[in-house]
């Protein structure tokens, strides 16, 4: 029978949230174990469910307007249901404050749009698992990324039933052998890479988690930055990309696609630095307010 649970769709601020603007809110979403609907209205993963085992997870908007999250096989004991309901809530971002972004953004003509429900990046179970596919966007197309993601959750991942599968433990990455990463994943020089990542984590000398905004370790987005940039595989694009996934929003990602994005966009052809300084008026969310500028169209008649 599954169980299944609704959350509701709102900020600790009382602001709206989108689920599909958190759902499409950037390409990782696309990877599997995630399955995304096409117009981003509901997605599904295959996740390990502590006490549970492996389960398929999917989440759905409720008629009432709150996220329907639904589990499949046998129903879930009150804690493994209380578990669930506290990764969803993590993915979805429902912890992060985005009122005085709002506040913000209500003068500007274009972005004052993100207040429908705009801004959430949707994260991953955890942090080890952005952070691997992360590193698989670097220096290769999005079909090399779609390779090596497909090929490490597809060989390593927990079998959920039916073609499901669940994105690796760190310990599961760390005892696969050279040669997956290099004959099967083909991930090149981020093969060792990763297994480094996936190692460091194993034997706790990494602890990824402890990077996300809020959490009680309280480290400041320096001290993030400079983490993730000690990480075999992570340059600066890399750094805030994923920065933008632990709930860090002032670094602007700058790469391949977003610079002629912007310009595209804008009319305006600038350097880093004059980018940078157009949203430099959101402070903490200047990278958000950059995103957020660039992908308005990825929801159809840019609404949330």
């Amino acid at each position: 029978m599954g169980s299944q649970f609704v959350l509701p769709l709102v900020g600790p601020g009382g602001e709206p949230v989108s689920l599909r603007r958190t759902v499409r809110s950037h390409g990782l979403t696309e990877l599997p174990p995630n399955r995304r609907h096409a117009q981003g209205t509901a997605i599904g993963f295959a996740a390990v469910i502590p006490g549970a085992g492996p389960r398929r997870v999917e989440i759905t908007t409720h008629d009432a307007g709150g996220a329907l999250v639904r589990i499949s096989g046998r129903r879930l004991s009150g804690r493994s249901e209380e578990q669930t309901a506290a990764m969803v809530r993590r993915m979805l971002c429902l912890d992060v404050d985005l009122s005085g972004f709002y506040r913000s953004v209500r003068q500007d003509r274009d972005l004052r749009w993100i207040t429908n429900g705009a801004g959430r990046m949707m994260r991953s179970a955890s942090v080890f698992e952005d952070v691997v596919k992360t590193i698989c966007t670097t220096n290769c197309a999005w079909s090399g990324t779609e390779r090596m993601v497909g090929a490490i959750v597809g060989t390593l991942g927990d079998d959920a039933g039916d073609g499901w599968r669940a994105f690796p433990s760190a310990e599961q990455m760390a005892e696969a052998p050279e040669a997956f990463y290099r004959d099967v994943a083909r991930a090149g020089y981020r093969g060792p890479y990763l297994r480094t990542i996936a190692e460091r984590a194993t034997m706790g000398q990494l602890d990824l988690e402890r990077l996300l905004a809020g959490h009680p370790a309280g480290l400041d987005d320096a001290e993030v930055r400079e983490t993730l940039l000690a990480l075999p595989g992570v340059g600066p694009y890399a750094a805030s990309h994923i920065m933008m996934l632990l709930g860090r929003y002032q670094p602007l990602i700058l790469d391949s696609w977003t610079r002629p994005t912007f310009a595209r966009l804008s009319g305006e052809t600038l350097d880093d630095r004059a980018i940078e300084a157009r949203f430099a008026r959101y402070g903490a969310h200047a990278g958000l307010a950059f995103w957020l500028y660039l992908t308005r169209d990825w929801v159809e008649g840019g609404d949330a």
